[in-house]
């Protein structure tokens, strides 16, 4: 069932109703009702793997509770008596058991994606079985990593352990977030789905504005944007030089817009209940540098790659004695960033094989990463460039240069997960320096699948996301947070008739111009399939 198609709608609308109407103390039980419903009626086949995710987690978490609440309770009886080697004793003893409820959390439900959706392919060449046969669940890397994050706070001692398995099936597949995330955390989603909200005007009217925003990046601007890259990159032995970057350029516009617009309809349907879902974007194309570019983008990804893969690895014991040792070697700048180096591989790497197991992915993962290493590594030859060059940091040229290349790392960067292949991509990229045998660009471009008001439709809506986008980030760099209410705020203060017409003309423009009749897939997210 996708966002875009009239029976999610009417879904959506028959959950809000249903939950306004039952006692707010039941209301999270039409959540999971319609949670289970909405996997069911898109892939039923898969559904046991949410459960099973679910089941598993479930018990871990009340085995490490149980573990934090007893070495608790053990400690504040006899911590008065006890040494300060039984106290370490009795602590490590307690880690022991809880690293070892952790390890075979994660061996379990890692070890079902990396089967569904790493080694099926490798198991089918091996002849174990016909990887058709197998279908990969819908949202499981998403689902997945929610789970282990829970896992990972509890082992912090960070949170509570959920003692209701239904509650807790609830946070692991609520509906709106499961198919592209955005991966929110236990302690600041958990308690939003349990207590229930009682009917809040603003809340149904913001949730429909951030659906109604959600639509119009998607329909009328991914899905349009889409025939143009499909027909480059399906094709792309047949075209050379401009063809090709104006394909990857359009695909950065359609990634996004797609990608942002299905989050803003998960968070609107959630919204227009009380729920409010963590921020995935934060107007990433305005980034200085690729770091900042990751801090904006898939932010709920990035954010737990940070906390459970870069800070522990970069903080641990062994790579910072490496990097002292190093120091002898390559020097000390290079010995205390060793730990932050290796740290942006592993985190990088896991961010492409994230998105799949082709090792395209992985080269996508290693060209982020090796972009923020070179930055470190640069960085002082870079000051010493810009003192010599009198370039002023804050200057409002240099800003919109940093501005500029970013996004042209970034675009380059989308050929590796777009491409069929890790050599496509390669060939790809060297063929946009070739000329396409004396055939004039204009009319190249012209036949890649959009008409000229198509290109128009693209310019004028890009025009409207980006004013909207510059007075978000004009409210983050004045108000501070986000900046994403900025433009709601200005609407809300309009007069009522105002904001209705406005919502009107919206919705009657995603109705005329949206992409969608005979053939096309209302279901293909770029990111549903994750």
């Amino acid at each position: 069932m996708a966002f875009t198609s009239l029976n999610f709608l009417i879904f959506a609308l028959a959950t809000v109703i249903l939950y306004y109407i039952i006692p707010v103390n039941f209301r999270w039980v039409v959540l999971l009702a319609a949670s289970y419903a909405f996997y069911l009626i898109s892939s039923p086949k898969t559904f046991v793997f949410v459960l099973l995710t679910t089941v598993i987690t479930y018990l871990g978490g009340l085995y490490i509770g149980n573990c934090n609440a007893g070495h608790k309770a053990y400690m504040d009886e006899h911590k008065a008596e006890m040494s300060r080697e039984e106290k370490k004793a009795a602590k490590a003893a307690s880690q022991s058991r809880k690293r070892k409820m952790v390890a075979l959390i994660l061996i379990l439900n890692f070890g079902v994606l990396a089967v569904l959706k790493y080694f099926r392919y490798y198991l089918q060449a091996a002849g174990i079985f016909d990887a058709g046969e197998l279908l990969i669940p819908l949202g499981i890397s998403f689902y997945t990593f929610q789970s282990a994050a829970y896992i990972f706070d509890l082992y912090r001692n960070k949170i509570e352990p959920d003692r209701n398995i239904a509650k807790f099936a609830l946070f692991t597949a609520f509906f709106p977030q499961i198919i592209q995330g955005p991966i929110s955390r236990h302690d600041q989603l958990a308690h939003q789905l349990y207590e229930g909200h009682r009917f809040d005007y603003s809340n149904l009217t913001r949730g429909a504005q951030l659906i109604l925003w959600g639509f119009f990046k998607k329909l009328v601007i991914a899905d349009r944007v889409a025939i143009l890259c499909s027909e480059v990159f399906d094709n792309y032995t047949e075209y050379t030089g401009g063809a090709v970057f104006v394909a990857l350029l359009f695909y950065t516009i359609q990634i996004y817009a797609d990608f942002s617009g299905g989050i803003d309809i998960a968070r609107g349907v959630a919204q227009c209940m009380g729920i409010e879902m963590t921020h995935n974007f934060m107007r990433p194309y305005f980034s200085h540098n690729l770091s900042e570019f990751w801090n904006r983008w898939h932010i709920s990804l990035s954010h737990w790659c940070r906390d459970y893969i870069f800070y522990p690895v970069a903080m641990s014991k062994f790579f910072g004695k490496l990097g002292k040792s190093l120091r002898n070697v390559f020097g000390d700048r290079i010995g205390k960033l060793f730990p932050v180096i290796v740290a942006q591989y592993c985190t990088f790497i896991t961010i492409g094989l994230w998105h799949g197991a082709e090792f395209k992915y992985v080269a996508y993962g290693l060209y982020n990463g090796t972009v923020i290493v070179l930055g470190l590594l640069c960085e002082p030859l870079l000051k010493a460039a810009m003192e010599k060059l009198h370039i002023k940091a804050e200057s409002k040229a240099w800003k919109l240069f940093q501005i500029i290349r970013t996004f042209f790392i970034v675009v380059c960067g989308r050929i590796f997960p777009k491409a069929a292949s890790f050599g496509v991509a390669i060939s790809m990229f060297f063929s946009m320096f070739r000329l396409n045998h004396g055939v004039p660009f204009s009319e190249t471009v012209m036949s890649l699948g959009l008409t000229g008001a198509d290109f128009l439709i693209i310019l004028v809506c890009c025009i409207i996301w980006f004013a909207v986008s510059l007075i978000q980030e004009k409210d983050m760099r004045l108000n501070g947070g986000d900046g994403n209410k900025g433009f709601r705020q200005m609407l809300d203060e309009k007069p009522l008739p105002l904001r209705w017409a406005i919502l009107l003309a919206a919705f009657a423009l995603i109705l005329s111009l949206g992409i969608y009749g005979p053939g096309y897939d209302a279901a293909a997210f770029i990111y549903r399939g994750f």
